[in-house]
């Protein structure tokens, strides 16, 4: 009897675990996204919900940078041939901590940022704006579209210790899954602005 009330404890604990990992993992969402015309072509708007794992933060708070991808996709399908892909864009931002300075560094390519705590960091990592992932080039059909936007952390890129650890442990990953919608016949762009100089006037 001991044995079996033993092993229903042990099985209680397991299913409180698995249901407490999946509640985190379901907290993991796109929670809003717009996809909106300007001069330049079509730009992405989304927000991410998401918190990092405490052995995520620690791994970040030791100096080892983490890589975050999102990525977006806009494409129509089509019966009769390959579905058409309109464009697909990948944005790669990676969160670094700097003990020298303090601070936790935002950066993507050139471009970088500094806060003083993870949490605001975080709060910048988890709203991007004005990302341009459709260019003014593309020709669409006159059909709606199917979008999809996720983001990932991007495990390859951790040190070659932290990548063995990944493969066994649920709390060096992070990811939030496909969000789709629809794209409604995507309008005319906004007609490029054209800058003119003023005619000179030939001196008599």
């Amino acid at each position: 009897m001991r044995r079996v009330a033993f092993l229903t404890r042990i099985l209680l604990l397991l299913f409180a675990l698995l249901a407490a990992a999946g509640l985190r993992a379901d907290d993991n969402e796109v929670r809003d996204v717009s996809l909106r015309a300007v001069e330049d072509g079509f730009v992405l708007d989304v927000d991410f919900a998401f918190e990092l794992t405490p052995r995520l933060a620690d791994v970040v708070a030791n100096g080892v940078p983490l890589y975050f991808v999102v990525e977006f996709e806009l494409g129509r399908r089509r019966w009769y041939w390959l579905d058409e892909i309109a464009a697909s864009k990948k944005l790669e931002l990676r969160l670094s901590y700097h003990p020298l300075s303090r601070q936790y560094r935002l950066s993507t390519g050139p471009l970088q940022q500094n806060f003083e705590t993870l949490g605001d960091a975080l709060n910048v990592l988890k709203h991007v704006r004005n990302w341009l992932v459709v260019d003014r080039t593309v020709a669409f059909s006159d059909a709606d579209y199917d979008a999809a936007v996720r983001l990932k952390l991007d495990t390859a890129l951790l040190p070659k210790p932290f990548q063995l650890s990944a493969l066994t442990s649920r709390d060096l990953h992070l990811e939030i899954p496909w969000k789709h919608f629809t794209v409604r016949s995507p309008k005319q762009l906004p007609a490029p602005v054209e800058t003119r100089e003023p005619k000179r006037t030939e001196g008599r």
